[in-house]
């Protein structure tokens, strides 16, 4: 076994890595560093570069590429809104220059990152992958797209894929080695973190009129490191022979934006600057996971099921961060 890990320099997918490390799998890494970081690849062969770099990438799939662990692509929802030919592009198109690539030298199984935002406003309750999905901006359009193109191509026997629909990831490395490093980030607890660390002025609660119990949007938060354990039960699984199948990555509980802040308050022991502003567009109100699946299918089980200890982690990541 041999894995390309694309994005690997990234917050999840150097997590990922790290822990491919840890099972002493090998691993290419390829990331082209325009979020991510050369310091967070503790493991493997790095090579900075794009996906779409077809004559690369070519290159190395050749060097006994097994499986594909797909990370690379654009994630923050208001500047898909913005700008959505780009997520097209990095997301979409990106992602089938890749599996055309699969398909010529023979790479048969892939593991995608894909997201909540597939499911849109959900539907009042946790998120079941039987449910329709109605992606109600271009990121959740263009994650999805991805997921037909998965379903077709792997109905002609040619691959096998795990696509993981991601809530909303948080948290850092509990030996402090690596975290989340994109300076701009939009994430709620990395903001709030960048706060109380005085690295930022304020947050802002975007919407307190939703229909929720408080106002504010309700979120299912999971450990980074859940995460990441969860690629590789995934990847074990094709390795196995496993069928392609779509599995939720969340605890399956949520938290509002008002209860996270209030945890990190209580948590570390301090008191943020927080504003209530206007809503965001392509914002849900509440969007949590039904994760029976993957427990049941992939024996995955949290190990890090607690809102403190993912605010406490990424704060300590934060505080002391060495890129």
């Amino acid at each position: 076994m041999k894995v390309l890990v694309t994005g690997g320099a990234g917050y999840i997918g150097s997590h990922f890595v790290k822990l491919l490390g840890k099972e002493k799998i090998p691993c290419t890494v390829l990331d082209n560093l325009s979020t991510g970081h050369r310091e967070a690849v503790t493991h493997g062969e790095f090579i900075e570069g794009d996906i779409a770099d077809t004559d690369l990438v070519e290159k190395i799939l050749k060097d006994g590429i097994t499986t594909i662990v797909h990370f690379a692509g654009s994630i923050v929802v208001p500047e898909s809104v913005e700008n959505p030919l780009s997520y097209y592009q990095n997301n979409t198109l990106n992602t089938l220059s890749l599996l055309k690539l699969c398909e010529k030298n023979k790479i048969d199984k892939f593991i995608f990152s894909s997201t909540a935002a597939v499911y849109g406003n959900g539907e009042g309750r946790p998120c079941r992958e039987s449910d329709l999905t109605r992606p109600i901006n271009p990121y959740g359009n263009s994650k999805l797209m991805t997921e037909m193109m998965l379903k077709d191509f792997s109905a002609t026997g040619k691959i096998n894929y795990v696509a993981l629909r991601y809530f909303n990831v948080a948290g850092a490395d509990h030996e402090g080695e690596i975290g989340q490093s994109f300076p701009d980030a939009t994430h709620l607890i990395k903001v709030a973190v960048q706060v109380a660390c005085n690295k930022r002025e304020k947050i802002k609660i975007f919407g307190t009129d939703y229909e929720t119990r408080d106002g504010s949007c309700i979120r299912d938060y999971i450990h980074v490191s859940d995460l990441a354990t969860a690629h590789l039960l995934a990847l074990k699984y094709l390795e196995s022979g496993g069928q392609s199948d779509i599995f939720n990555l969340g605890h399956g509980h949520g938290f509002s934006v008002i209860e996270v802040l209030d945890e990190l308050n209580k948590s570390l022991g301090v008191d943020i600057n927080i504003e209530k502003a206007p809503r965001r567009a392509g914002d849900p109100g509440f969007l949590v996971a039904d994760g029976s699946k993957i427990r049941e299918k992939l024996g995955f089980s949290p190990q890090f099921d607690s809102l403190s200890d993912m605010i406490k982690t990424a704060y300590n990541w934060e505080k002391n961060a060495r890129f």
